[in-house]
């Protein structure tokens, strides 16, 4: 991983009015750096504001105050560059699995160049066989490689992920937190993962943000330094675990956070 700086994110702030016409702040003084290369994981509890800041960083919102910028330049809306996998995968009903993944080649108008990465991806995925099914013929767990893949393809600068393995059964989703693993290391992209899932978040990540309720804030980050495969079951695991789940306990406690990254 570099030490580079991929995405810089100051003193961001987001409020939005919700279905009662009620203004809610989401976001207040958020500031995080992300090294290119690196995996980190945001995590927080329900409604603190994980998917909002995680949607500002894919340009699909813009904040009240502050910045993000990606390679020096202000995020202003969204872009092939960042990809997004969202947390129910949203592949398109009426495309195949191969004409899925084909889509974000096909929108740049680089599909006939990179024909060949379709193939690469289906079978990197462990889709093989199921290139001509349609999403409501292939399960949940399958559903999302499809997704990352797509992602993945146009080959981004940066990979956000909305808490894709969420809804998934605890096998399914082991499993695609291996491939996705496999994926970071062979590719090298930058993956930000938006998690409710401690355990999940010391598997995958370098770094681990932790926010507080709303209005979120980052409250502490915490450094994964176990080697990869890493063991769940592992007595630096579970004494991760038990840190974070105890940090999370008092950004729950405590509004103010003890310091901003």
């Amino acid at each position: 991983m570099s030490t580079e700086t991929i995405l810089e994110i100051k003193h961001v702030d987001r409020t939005y009015i919700d279905t009662n016409d009620n203004t809610v702040e989401a976001l207040r003084d958020v500031s995080l750096t992300v090294r290119r290369g690196e995996f980190i994981s945001i995590i927080g509890s329900s409604g603190c504001g994980k998917t909002t800041l995680l949607r500002l960083i894919a340009g699909l919102d813009a904040p009240e105050a502050g910045s993000l910028r990606i390679d020096g330049a202000e995020i202003t809306g969204t872009d092939p560059h960042r990809g997004y996998v969202f947390q129910q995968g949203s592949l398109f009903p009426w495309l195949t699995v191969q004409q899925n993944i084909a889509s974000g080649l096909k929108a740049r108008h680089v599909y006939r160049r990179q024909k060949a990465d379709v193939a690469e991806y289906i079978e990197l995925i462990g889709m093989r066989g199921f290139e001509k099914s349609y999403p409501h013929q292939i399960s949940g767990g399958m559903a999302q490689r499809v997704a990352i893949a797509r992602a993945l393809i146009n080959r981004p600068d940066a990979l956000l992920l909305d808490d894709p393995m969420g809804a998934l059964d605890s096998f399914t989703r082991a499993d695609i937190q291996d491939k996705l693993l496999e994926l970071w290391r062979r590719d090298k992209t930058t993956m930000i993962l938006v998690t409710h899932d401690v355990d999940e978040a010391i598997y995958l990540s370098d770094r681990i943000a932790v926010m507080t309720p709303r209005p979120g804030k980052i409250s502490e980050i915490k450094e994964v330094k176990l080697p990869h495969p890493r063991d769940r079951g592992g007595a630096e695991f579970l004494s991760l675990r038990r840190d974070i789940l105890e940090k999370l306990h008092l950004a729950s406690a405590h509004p103010e956070p003890e310091y901003s990254i």
